[in-house]
This record gives structure tokens, C-alpha cells and sequence, in this order.
């Protein structure tokens, strides 16, 4: 594996669970692979688990850990190709990614979509950059369009946890006083509908993924016939897709929010959020403090995500 943006790059799923199984009982065997060679961090956005995961994983494989935060004690970038500089930002994104490259053996970039030009945001402006221009093995922190790494952990996540052979999952929209990504929600689906699961999405009218992402996926309006029956319940917020309100908040409706009434509507299911997650908005205080909330163990596998996939990285060094 050179980069990793996406489902595509990991291979066969289910060696990539076995991987991942291996890298979960064995933190430590793998040390060897990293010694002397240094991973690099960069975040133009917040972050904490895929921080703190991401460095603990580059740790576990012996790697020495950079971490650069763009906007905090960095010279601010400029990423468009063609402007005048004549404002607040010194540096050219041109310059800065060789210089980066120069200092380190891989690349992890967290950059989320800016909404202010969704071209730009699909064709992953700054992720295909650093691709480009590094001349190091890229991998994605989360991109404007998918958040692999989180996706991954999902995955085996669900697979731990999952009581029958073909779980059906359900990806609900759920209530956001902002406007959010869609990265989450795309590449979740990009990786469930990798699987032989039965995935549906559901999500109000003007919500809609971009088709390349809902695939063979079940979209279902009526948010309590999609949760029958269901095994899983991935609640996330993101803001619209389709122009011409792209990057916009269309509805904060409550009713959306995952609660008992309509968890009792699932086959016991298990509640399943990414986080940073707004209680009461998004899942009420009771569903995500029951014990069919997984979202720590979600948590803690982007440990065995990033572990897995930097493993496979190094190895093609």
C-alpha cells in the first residue's frame, strides 16, 4: 500500500480484518518496521481521537511522530495554485508540502471540506496535493469526501460485535446545530457497501449522499421503518450535498434524534457515533450512557485502524 485515501486502497476486506485482529493482540510485535523512520501528522482541522490514535499507532510501530498543526504555530497556507499572495498567508502550500516531504517517511493530512467550493472539496484539492507533491507514501486523516480511517474502525467494530452473519446496519442522519461534512457519512457507506451487509441509509428529503458513495445502499425516508429490525444504529450529522444548497443546514427537526423509542423499534441494536457527538441533539443521554452504546470500543479500535493500515505503508517502503 503506497497511500491510503479510501476502501480501495485496503485490499481484501477480510484480510484487512485479519490484519487488523493481528495488529489488536500483537501491539507491539511490529516495532522493527518503524524503527528510524519518522511519521509526520499535519492537521489544518481540530482533532482528538484520530490525533492521540494516530500518534499512539505510528508509537506502537517503533515510528519517531511529528505533528504540525497548520493554523497553531504554523505559517498559514496558501492552497490555491495561480493568486496573487498579497494577504495573510506567506507560504504556498507548493513549497511547504516538498519541505514537509524532506522531513519525514509518511504523511497523515486531515483537511476537511471548506463548502465554499464543492469542486474543489470533491476533487480533494489539498489530500491529491500532498499526493502529488510530497514524494511520500499519503494517508488520509479524514478528507473532504471520506474519513478512511475512522470508516475502518467502524468496520471492525461491527465485526467484534455483530450477533449474526449478515447484520443489517442503518446510517442515520441525525439533527446538527452547524453545517457538517459528509465525509463520515460517505465513506461509511463506501465501506459498508464493501460488505455483504444489509446497509440502509436513512435521512430527510434534502439530504441525499452523493451517488457514488450510496451505492447499492437502501435509502429509506421513513426513519422507523428503516430502524426495524436493525442491528446497528450509525447516527451522524452532515449538511447537504445536492446545489444549490451545498454546505447548508436544511433542518435541525429533533425528531431525528436517536432515542429509546426508536431504538426499541431495532433487534436490541447497538448505538454506534464517531464523536465528537451533541447529546441530546444528536442521541439522547440514554441511549448513549446504555449498554448497547459501542461508541468507546469504536473509539479505541482507530488505534488498530491506523496500526493496521501504517503497518501495510511501512511494509512498501
Amino acid at each position: 500500500m503506497r497511500h491510503f485515501t479510501s476502501v480501495q486502497e485496503i485490499g481484501d476486506l477480510k484480510q484487512a480484518l485479519e490484519n487488523a485482529r493481528y495488529v489488536k493482540q500483537n501491539p507491539f510485535a511490529d516495532q522493527s518496521l518503524g524503527h528510524n523512520k519518522t511519521l509526520m501528522l499535519i492537521f489544518f482541522n481540530s482533532s482528538l481521537r484520530t490525533r492521540l490514535s494516530t500518534q499512539k499507532a505510528g508509537m506502537n510501530l517503533g515510528m519517531n511522530v511529528i505533528v504540525l498543526d497548520i493554523n497553531q504555530g504554523a505559517w498559514k497556507l496558501e492552497t490555491e495554485q495561480g493568486v496573487v499572495m498579497d494577504g495573510d498567508k506567506p507560504e504556498h502550500i507548493l513549497e511547504a508540502i516538498p519541505v514537509m516531504g524532506s522531513y519525514c517517511d509518511v504523511i497523515g493530512v486531515r483537511s476537511f471540506a471548506q463548502f465554499e467550493n464543492k469542486e474543489n472539496d470533491y476533487n480533494e484539492l489539498i489530500l491529491n496535493q500532498f499526493i502529488r507533491y510530497s514524494g511520500k507514501p499519503v494517508f488520509s486523516m479524514e478528507a473532504a469526501t471520506r474519513h478512511p480511517l475512522q470508516s475502518f474502525a467502524d468496520l471492525i467494530t461491527i465485526e467484534e460485535y455483530k450477533k449474526r452473519e449478515r447484520p443489517k446496519v442503518v446510517l442515520t442522519w441525525a439533527p446538527h446545530p452547524r453545517a457538517l461534512p459528509q465525509a463520515v457519512p460517505n465513506s461509511f457507506a463506501e465501506w459498508m457497501n464493501a460488505t455483504d451487509y444489509e446497509f440502509v441509509i436513512t435521512h430527510p428529503e434534502g439530504y441525499e449522499l452523493d451517488p457514488q458513495f450510496v451505492g447499492d445502499a437502501t435509502v429509506e425516508y421513513d426513519k422507523e421503518k428503516a430502524y426495524r429490525d436493525a442491528d446497528f444504529i450509525y447516527a451522524k450529522n452532515w449538511a447537504a450535498y445536492r446545489d444549490p444548497h451545498y454546505g447548508k443546514v436544511l433542518s435541525t427537526d429533533r425528531t431525528w434524534t436517536v432515542d429509546a423509542a426508536k431504538m426499541a423499534l431495532t433487534n436490541d441494536a447497538y448505538f454506534m457515533h464517531c464523536l465528537p457527538v451533541r447529546r441530546n441533539m444528536i442521541v439522547s443521554d440514554d441511549v448513549i450512557d446504555s449498554a448497547r452504546s459501542i461508541v468507546i470500543p469504536e473509539a479505541a479500535n482507530r488505534v488498530v485502524s491506523a496500526q493496521t493500515v501504517l503497518k501495510e505503508i511501512l511494509l512498501s517502503i
